[in-house]
Protein backbone atom coordinates (compact mmCIF):
# COMPACT_ATOMS: atom_id res chain seq x y z
CA UNK A 1 0.00 0.00 0.00
CA UNK A 2 1.42 3.17 -1.29
CA UNK A 3 1.49 6.08 1.04
CA UNK A 4 -1.01 8.05 -0.27
CA UNK A 5 -3.57 5.00 0.37
CA UNK A 6 -2.18 4.93 3.78
CA UNK A 7 -3.59 8.37 4.15
CA UNK A 8 -6.75 8.93 6.29
CA UNK A 9 -7.44 10.10 2.60
CA UNK A 10 -7.58 10.26 -0.68
CA UNK A 11 -8.92 11.17 -4.40
CA UNK A 12 -8.78 9.68 -7.56
CA UNK A 13 -10.17 10.15 -11.12
CA UNK A 14 -10.84 7.34 -12.94
CA UNK A 15 -11.41 8.03 -16.73
CA UNK A 16 -14.92 6.72 -18.73
CA UNK A 17 -13.43 3.80 -19.82
CA UNK A 18 -10.72 2.88 -18.00
CA UNK A 19 -10.11 0.60 -14.88
CA UNK A 20 -8.15 1.26 -11.35
CA UNK A 21 -8.03 -0.39 -8.17
CA UNK A 22 -7.13 0.14 -4.33
CA UNK A 23 -6.56 -0.94 -1.30
CA UNK A 24 -9.22 0.39 1.21
CA UNK A 25 -8.65 -0.12 5.25
CA UNK A 26 -11.47 -0.77 7.21
CA UNK A 27 -13.55 1.98 8.56
CA UNK A 28 -13.38 4.30 5.69
CA UNK A 29 -16.12 5.84 3.42
CA UNK A 30 -15.65 5.38 -0.37
CA UNK A 31 -17.45 7.80 -1.89
CA UNK A 32 -18.00 7.37 -5.53
CA UNK A 33 -18.80 10.52 -8.01
CA UNK A 34 -20.31 10.06 -11.55
CA UNK A 35 -18.70 12.72 -13.32
CA UNK A 36 -21.39 12.87 -16.18
CA UNK A 37 -24.86 11.18 -17.37
CA UNK A 38 -24.47 8.09 -18.27
CA UNK A 39 -21.56 6.53 -15.98
CA UNK A 40 -21.24 3.37 -14.79
CA UNK A 41 -19.12 1.67 -12.25
CA UNK A 42 -18.53 -2.01 -11.96
CA UNK A 43 -17.41 -2.76 -8.76
CA UNK A 44 -15.53 -5.77 -7.27
CA UNK A 45 -14.55 -6.54 -3.80
CA UNK A 46 -11.81 -8.54 -2.03
CA UNK A 47 -11.09 -8.92 1.74
CA UNK A 48 -7.28 -7.99 2.03
CA UNK A 49 -6.81 -11.12 3.39
CA UNK A 50 -8.57 -12.71 0.34
CA UNK A 51 -10.53 -15.24 2.25
CA UNK A 52 -13.72 -13.21 1.25
CA UNK A 53 -14.82 -11.66 -1.98
CA UNK A 54 -18.68 -10.07 -2.47
CA UNK A 55 -21.42 -12.41 -2.97
CA UNK A 56 -24.13 -10.60 -4.99
CA UNK A 57 -26.73 -13.29 -5.01
CA UNK A 58 -26.15 -13.85 -0.84
CA UNK A 59 -26.52 -9.98 -0.28
CA UNK A 60 -29.70 -10.00 -2.34
CA UNK A 61 -31.69 -13.01 -0.72
CA UNK A 62 -30.51 -12.37 2.47
CA UNK A 63 -32.03 -8.59 1.97
CA UNK A 64 -34.62 -9.03 -0.04
CA UNK A 65 -33.65 -7.26 -2.85
CA UNK A 66 -33.28 -7.08 -6.20
CA UNK A 67 -30.67 -4.21 -6.36
CA UNK A 68 -28.43 -2.68 -4.08
CA UNK A 69 -29.12 0.78 -2.04
CA UNK A 70 -28.98 1.97 0.77
CA UNK A 71 -28.88 1.13 3.77
CA UNK A 72 -28.06 -2.38 2.03
CA UNK A 73 -24.87 -4.46 3.68
CA UNK A 74 -22.59 -6.09 0.75
CA UNK A 75 -21.73 -9.18 2.18
CA UNK A 76 -19.12 -12.11 1.40
CA UNK A 77 -19.26 -15.84 0.44
CA UNK A 78 -19.30 -16.73 4.11
CA UNK A 79 -22.01 -14.29 5.12
CA UNK A 80 -19.20 -11.06 6.31
CA UNK A 81 -20.03 -7.80 5.76
CA UNK A 82 -17.61 -6.50 3.54
CA UNK A 83 -18.95 -2.98 3.18
CA UNK A 84 -21.81 -1.32 3.91
CA UNK A 85 -23.95 1.39 1.44
CA UNK A 86 -24.39 3.89 3.47
CA UNK A 87 -25.29 7.14 1.42
CA UNK A 88 -26.72 7.30 -2.34
CA UNK A 89 -28.27 9.99 -4.22
CA UNK A 90 -30.09 7.01 -6.50
CA UNK A 91 -32.51 4.53 -5.34
CA UNK A 92 -30.91 1.71 -7.69
CA UNK A 93 -27.81 0.42 -8.53
CA UNK A 94 -27.81 -2.67 -10.51
CA UNK A 95 -26.34 -6.02 -9.54
CA UNK A 96 -28.37 -8.49 -12.25
CA UNK A 97 -26.23 -7.78 -15.63
CA UNK A 98 -22.58 -8.22 -14.00
CA UNK A 99 -19.61 -6.63 -16.18
CA UNK A 100 -19.50 -5.86 -19.99
CA UNK A 101 -17.56 -8.06 -22.12
CA UNK A 102 -15.54 -7.73 -25.82
CA UNK A 103 -18.83 -8.71 -27.34
CA UNK A 104 -20.48 -5.63 -25.65
CA UNK A 105 -18.42 -3.29 -27.62
CA UNK A 106 -18.96 -4.83 -31.02
CA UNK A 107 -21.51 -2.21 -31.70
CA UNK A 108 -19.26 0.78 -31.57
CA UNK A 109 -16.76 -0.71 -34.13
CA UNK A 110 -13.72 -2.05 -34.67
CA UNK A 111 -10.60 -0.76 -31.95
CA UNK A 112 -7.19 -1.11 -31.08
CA UNK A 113 -4.44 0.62 -29.50
CA UNK A 114 -2.55 0.96 -32.70
CA UNK A 115 -5.27 2.64 -34.29
CA UNK A 116 -6.52 4.71 -31.24
CA UNK A 117 -4.03 5.19 -28.50
CA UNK A 118 -5.23 5.93 -25.07
CA UNK A 119 -8.90 5.76 -26.61
CA UNK A 120 -8.52 2.36 -27.56
CA UNK A 121 -11.72 0.70 -26.38
CA UNK A 122 -12.01 -1.99 -23.31
CA UNK A 123 -14.74 -3.81 -21.95
CA UNK A 124 -14.90 -3.87 -18.23
CA UNK A 125 -13.61 -7.52 -17.97
CA UNK A 126 -10.72 -6.57 -20.04
CA UNK A 127 -9.80 -3.89 -17.52
CA UNK A 128 -10.86 -5.65 -14.17
CA UNK A 129 -8.94 -8.49 -15.07
CA UNK A 130 -6.13 -6.25 -16.04
CA UNK A 131 -6.25 -4.61 -12.43
CA UNK A 132 -6.79 -7.85 -10.71
CA UNK A 133 -3.20 -9.42 -11.86
CA UNK A 134 -1.78 -6.44 -10.44
CA UNK A 135 -2.90 -8.20 -7.05
CA UNK A 136 -1.74 -11.40 -7.90
CA UNK A 137 -5.47 -12.20 -9.54
CA UNK A 138 -6.87 -12.92 -12.38
CA UNK A 139 -9.75 -14.26 -14.18
CA UNK A 140 -10.55 -16.99 -11.87
CA UNK A 141 -11.42 -14.34 -9.03
CA UNK A 142 -14.18 -12.75 -11.01
CA UNK A 143 -17.55 -12.79 -9.76
CA UNK A 144 -20.60 -11.02 -10.14
CA UNK A 145 -19.89 -7.04 -9.60
CA UNK A 146 -22.22 -4.23 -8.63
CA UNK A 147 -23.04 -1.41 -11.32
CA UNK A 148 -22.93 1.50 -9.25
CA UNK A 149 -24.92 4.35 -10.95
CA UNK A 150 -26.90 2.17 -13.47
CA UNK A 151 -30.22 0.84 -13.41
CA UNK A 152 -32.34 -2.71 -14.81
CA UNK A 153 -35.67 -2.91 -14.72
CA UNK A 154 -37.79 -5.61 -16.24
CA UNK A 155 -38.93 -4.69 -19.33
CA UNK A 156 -43.04 -4.38 -20.16
CA UNK A 157 -43.08 -8.00 -22.26
CA UNK A 158 -44.53 -11.02 -21.68
CA UNK A 159 -40.59 -12.16 -20.71
CA UNK A 160 -40.09 -9.48 -18.60
CA UNK A 161 -36.63 -8.88 -20.41
CA UNK A 162 -34.01 -6.81 -18.82
CA UNK A 163 -34.02 -3.13 -19.91
CA UNK A 164 -31.46 -0.57 -19.22
CA UNK A 165 -32.92 2.60 -17.87
CA UNK A 166 -31.79 5.84 -19.78
CA UNK A 167 -31.34 8.66 -17.92
CA UNK A 168 -30.82 7.38 -14.77
CA UNK A 169 -27.37 8.68 -13.39
CA UNK A 170 -26.43 12.17 -14.22
CA UNK A 171 -23.30 14.27 -13.35
CA UNK A 172 -22.93 14.80 -9.35
CA UNK A 173 -24.88 11.30 -8.39
CA UNK A 174 -23.02 9.62 -5.62
CA UNK A 175 -23.14 6.77 -3.51
CA UNK A 176 -20.93 6.12 -0.54
CA UNK A 177 -19.81 2.75 1.13
CA UNK A 178 -18.10 2.38 4.14
CA UNK A 179 -15.28 -0.83 4.43
CA UNK A 180 -16.17 -2.77 7.30
CA UNK A 181 -12.68 -4.36 7.06
CA UNK A 182 -10.03 -3.97 4.89
CA UNK A 183 -10.60 -4.54 1.30
CA UNK A 184 -9.18 -4.14 -2.07
CA UNK A 185 -11.65 -2.02 -4.49
CA UNK A 186 -11.61 -3.02 -8.20
CA UNK A 187 -14.03 -0.99 -10.60
CA UNK A 188 -14.21 -0.03 -14.46
CA UNK A 189 -16.14 2.67 -15.80
CA UNK A 190 -16.72 1.10 -19.16
CA UNK A 191 -19.98 1.42 -20.35
CA UNK A 192 -22.87 -0.89 -18.82
CA UNK A 193 -23.32 -3.72 -21.29
CA UNK A 194 -27.41 -2.28 -21.95
CA UNK A 195 -26.42 1.38 -22.18
CA UNK A 196 -28.18 2.45 -25.95
CA UNK A 197 -26.14 5.14 -27.98
CA UNK A 198 -22.70 5.56 -28.81
CA UNK A 199 -19.20 5.31 -26.99
CA UNK A 200 -19.14 8.21 -24.40
CA UNK A 201 -18.04 6.50 -20.75
CA UNK A 202 -18.21 9.09 -17.92
CA UNK A 203 -15.68 9.23 -15.60
CA UNK A 204 -16.00 8.30 -11.75
CA UNK A 205 -14.60 10.49 -8.63
CA UNK A 206 -13.03 8.15 -6.07
CA UNK A 207 -13.27 10.04 -2.40
CA UNK A 208 -11.91 7.93 0.75
CA UNK A 209 -11.77 9.59 4.06
CA UNK A 210 -12.05 8.10 7.38
CA UNK A 211 -15.83 7.06 8.65
CA UNK A 212 -17.56 7.85 11.93
CA UNK A 213 -17.86 5.28 14.48
CA UNK A 214 -20.83 2.78 14.19
CA UNK A 215 -23.49 3.80 16.62
CA UNK A 216 -26.71 1.89 17.65
CA UNK A 217 -29.13 3.62 15.41
CA UNK A 218 -26.85 2.98 12.40
CA UNK A 219 -29.09 1.90 9.40
CA UNK A 220 -27.04 -0.39 7.96
CA UNK A 221 -27.18 -2.35 11.70
CA UNK A 222 -30.95 -1.69 12.03
CA UNK A 223 -31.82 -2.89 8.82
CA UNK A 224 -32.67 -6.36 8.21
CA UNK A 225 -31.34 -9.03 11.21
CA UNK A 226 -29.31 -10.54 8.46
CA UNK A 227 -27.45 -7.32 7.77
CA UNK A 228 -26.98 -7.02 11.24
CA UNK A 229 -25.89 -10.83 11.73
CA UNK A 230 -23.60 -9.61 8.83
CA UNK A 231 -22.14 -6.88 10.54
CA UNK A 232 -21.71 -8.52 14.01
CA UNK A 233 -19.99 -11.17 12.53
CA UNK A 234 -17.43 -9.54 10.94
CA UNK A 235 -16.49 -7.15 14.06
CA UNK A 236 -15.74 -10.91 16.02
CA UNK A 237 -13.63 -11.69 13.45
CA UNK A 238 -11.68 -8.78 14.31
CA UNK A 239 -11.61 -9.07 18.29
CA UNK A 240 -14.70 -7.13 19.02
CA UNK A 241 -18.63 -7.45 19.13
CA UNK A 242 -20.63 -4.38 18.09
CA UNK A 243 -23.99 -6.45 20.40
CA UNK A 244 -21.50 -6.51 23.59
CA UNK A 245 -20.56 -2.31 22.58
CA UNK A 246 -23.79 -0.79 21.14
CA UNK A 247 -26.12 -3.39 22.39
CA UNK A 248 -27.95 -4.07 19.72
CA UNK A 249 -27.13 -7.03 18.62
CA UNK A 250 -27.38 -10.75 20.42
Amino acid sequence: MSALENAAGYTHEVPGGAAWSTPVPRGRLVTLTALGAGANAAVLLYAADRLDRLNVPDTLKAQMSACVRPPMVLMSDRGLALASVVGSTLDWHDCLTGFGHDRHLERFGASSYATHRNDWRRSARTGLVAELTRHGLGEADLHGCVNFFSAVVPADDARATLAYRDGHATGGDTVTLRSEQDLLLVLSTAPHPLAPGGYAPAGVRVEVTEAPAVVAGDASLLFRAESARALEMTARVHGGSLGQSLGVVA
